[in-house]
């Protein structure tokens, strides 16, 4: 059986030497002449000055919380592999994002060089930049966690591995995925702060009070803001899809642990290394989706990025296909659900209910994001009419954009569940993840692009450059949004699945809401989003506060430099510094809040109270994401709509019109939403349900205990009842439990 599980860290390595020589051509590229270079060259330092602070900061913090770990965790386990599965999860998340830094700063000004020459030659280098990030983060994914199983499994007895043995390898393995977790919640949360203190302070005394344009070098902003898209955009991102892609794994994997079977390859462990396979198999087929990419200099590069998009699909649906049926045997049963039976082609029939799901909640969020559709027509005629209205229109937008995805989810998450049980759910879950190398990639694509138009601004670059990076910096706020949309949607379903993993653990039958201690609990649970924005959205007021008095200062006291007098240069690395200060300081308090609540809720009210709280925490958390995030993605859009002139009551806008002023407006207040408190919200779910899934074998120990009563108690115990006096039965019974 381990020769078929070599391939999955195989497949990883060989898309890693792939992605080498992709990233050696994209070194080869023209990188521009000295002044381009020199710009590039600060944003790449102000980049890697950042991660340096926030990874000294997480090492300590890693270290502190693998030591908890080997004290607490299941001691039916060895406690040091627990932590130290941690640790390597949380070692390569941080290299997953730092990989995707490393190569975006390279990128950037590459693609602002190779718009001189054409469209495509500036897409095939973004998006180059963009693929090395995406195949970069899956790979490193497969090779960490197929490595890690194999290993697990000759450390407690490959023979086999039959009931305990693999719940202590599954136990370990989850510890890697909380080191993954965690370290994205850091980073999402950190890079999101840093990136929009310096786009609301460069956007608000830049673009409002100086009637400057944007990434004008004038403004000491304008390069903290170009760090910003690459550590919020591309490092947090990377992060975090590189935690959904490994707990997306380890749910189903633990689900496939509670269904019995005969045949297969893999005999009853066939449910457990399918999402293993069809992961290493995934991280190929996004690779050879990438060489699809291709646009005309007449062309739509959104469509460009859809086709190879829906190539990745139908690759993987056939390769799951292929995988599924020669692993699975014809029917097997899950004991989960009453030893229901279901058929591998039934599990298939999840797969590609999930790809579904998948593909459908990005079309609906381009369609609430993207420049000339009605959702965003309608901020900018709302714009006309002033700042409150802009404001209005943004709000009514991304509450209205819940509506269709969640819709999408309940349908999905109940015919997957119809067709192969629980474990359909989570597999839809992991076919939905097996794309995820292309999603990222062109995700990843547009900070470069946003980057490159910053740097063709300031080098003074002719305007048809800025005008091609500017096409390419639209499609890349679209992306964005849709790539957080597709993160929400496997959030939700990840989350769903590693819920039903952590009922299993803790024996858990059913979560009764009846219950006023688990009422409680969800009610507690849904609240926790909201807390969460709030510090979120609050740390990105104060450090843009600190940033919008910076700017103020420096325009004042720096003779020459507003009025942009030859020799002037603004103080850069002060409000890089602003940023980073201000992110290492305020991500604390939002990552703990994901950490410790589940750990207090568990241990201190039970397994069923803390179910509650996750439930809770899952439905407000998943809504609460969709609005911020389509609500700052389609009030971003608005704002660009003014750089090409848009009709309002039969007159033309142009920048800095009043209109445009007012959708600026509507943009800054929705920068924390999309690119802060909205994408870090689907890591505090799944982190949620990570850390309750780490603690459910102690709680589980917990719960069997109180199910024995000490025999000094069994002595004295009342008699029963005589059937007359018999409670009621029905709710009051429900609750009396």
């Amino acid at each position: 059986m381990e020769k078929y599980l070599y391939a999955v860290p195989a497949a990883g390595i060989l898309a890693l030497i792939i992605t080498y020589l992709r990233v050696q051509w994209i070194n080869k590229q023209d990188a521009g002449d000295e002044k381009m270079r020199g710009i590039a060259r600060k944003i790449q330092l102000g980049a890697m000055s950042f991660l340096k602070a926030e990874y000294k900061v997480l090492l300590g913090f890693v270290v502190l919380v693998a030591i908890l770990l080997a004290f607490t965790a299941d001691a039916q386990v060895s406690h040091w592999t627990v932590g130290i599965a941690f640790v390597i999860g949380a070692v390569f998340s941080a290299l997953a994002g730092y990989i995707g830094m490393r190569v975006a700063t390279n990128s950037n000004v590459r693609t602002a060089q190779a718009a001189k020459t054409s469209m495509s030659k500036a897409l095939a280098v973004s998006f180059g930049g963009g693929s090395v990030m995406g195949i970069g983060v899956v790979s490193l994914a497969v090779i960490g966690l197929g490595v890690l199983f194999i290993v697990c499994m000759a450390v407690f007895n490959s023979e086999g591995l039959r009931g305990h043995e693999l719940h202590k390898v599954l136990n370990v393995i989850t510890g890697f995925s909380l080191g993954a977790e965690t370290i994205a919640l850091f980073a999402r949360v950190g890079g999101g702060i840093f990136t929009k203190a310096a786009d609301v302070g460069a956007d608000l005394v830049g673009k409002v009070e100086a009637n400057i344009p944007e990434d004008d070098p004038r403004n000491p902003a304008v390069i903290a803001d170009n760090v910003g898209d690459n550590v919020g955009d591309v490092a947090g991102m990377g992060a975090d899809l590189f935690g959904s892609y490994v707990s997306t794994i380890i749910a189903t994997m633990v689900l496939g642990a509670s269904h019995s079977m005969a045949g297969g390859t893999f005999g009853s462990l066939g449910t457990v290394v399918l999402p293993l396979l069809v992961a290493g198999l995934g991280v190929l087929l996004s690779l050879i989706a990438t060489f699809f990419v291709r646009v005309s200099e007449k062309g739509n590069p959104q469509t460009s990025l859809n086709i190879g998009n829906i190539v990745a699909i139908a690759l993987t649906a056939v390769g799951a296909y292929v995988l599924i049926a020669g692993v699975l045997p014809d029917k097997f049963y899950d004991e989960a659900a009453g030893g229901k039976a279901f058929t591998s082609m039934t599990v298939f029939y999840s797969v590609l209910i999930g790809l579904g799901v998948g593909i459908t909640i990005s079309l609906i969020t381009e369609y609430y994001t993207a420049m000339g559709r009605g959702p965003v027509n309608k901020i900018v005629r709302q714009s006309g009419t002033g700042h409150a209205t802009n404001i209005i229109a943004g709000l009514s937008v991304g509450m209205m954009s819940t509506a269709m995805p969640i819709i999408i989810l309940a349908v999905g998450i109940v015919a997957s569940y119809e067709v192969a049980g629980l474990y359909g759910v989570a597999m839809a879950a992991s076919g939905m993840m097996a794309t995820t190398g292309m999603q990222l990639a062109i995700d990843a694509f547009g900070p470069i692009a946003d980057n490159a138009g910053g740097i063709a601004e300031m080098s003074g670059l002719p305007s048809e450059v800025r005008q091609r990076t500017d096409v390419l910096d639209a499609v890349g706020n679209t992306t964005a949004a849709v790539g957080k949309g597709f993160a929400i949607a496997s959030a939700a379903l990840t989350s769903l699945a590693l819920f039903a993993a952590y009922m299993e653990m803790t024996g858990l039958t059913v979560i009764d809401i009846s219950n006023a201690r688990v009422l409680g609990g969800l009610f507690v649970g849904g609240m926790i989003p909201f807390v969460f924005s709030s510090l979120a959205i609050s740390a990105v007021g104060n450090a843009a506060n600190a940033m919008v008095e910076e700017v103020r200062r420096q325009f004042r006291e720096i003779k020459g430099l507003l009025e942009g007098k030859e020799g002037v240069e603004a103080d850069y690395d002060r409000c890089i510094q602003i940023s980073t200060n201000a992110a290492i300081r305020h991500m604390i308090a939002p990552g703990l809040l994901a950490l410790i609540v589940p750990v207090f809720v568990g241990f201190m009210f039970g397994a069923a109270e803390l179910g509650g709280l996750l439930a809770g925490i899952t439905v407000s958390g998943v809504l609460m994401a969709l609005f911020q995030s389509n609500a700052g993605g389609s009030w971003d859009n608005a704002k660009k709509s003014f750089e090409k002139g848009v009709n309002i009551g039969g007159k033309t806008y142009y920048k800095g019109s009043e209109p445009h002023k007012a959708s600026v407006t509507g943009d800054t207040v929705g920068d924390p939403f999309k690119d802060t408190s909205g994408p870090s919200m689907n890591i505090l779910i799944k982190l949620s349900c990570i850390v309750a899934l780490v603690i459910a074998p102690a709680l589980k120990g917990r719960e069997d205990a109180k199910m024995v009563k000490p025999a000094a108690e069994q002595r004295h115990e009342v008699p029963a009842a005589t059937p007359q006096a018999k409670a009621p039965q029905g709710a009051v019974a429900v609750l009396g439990r």
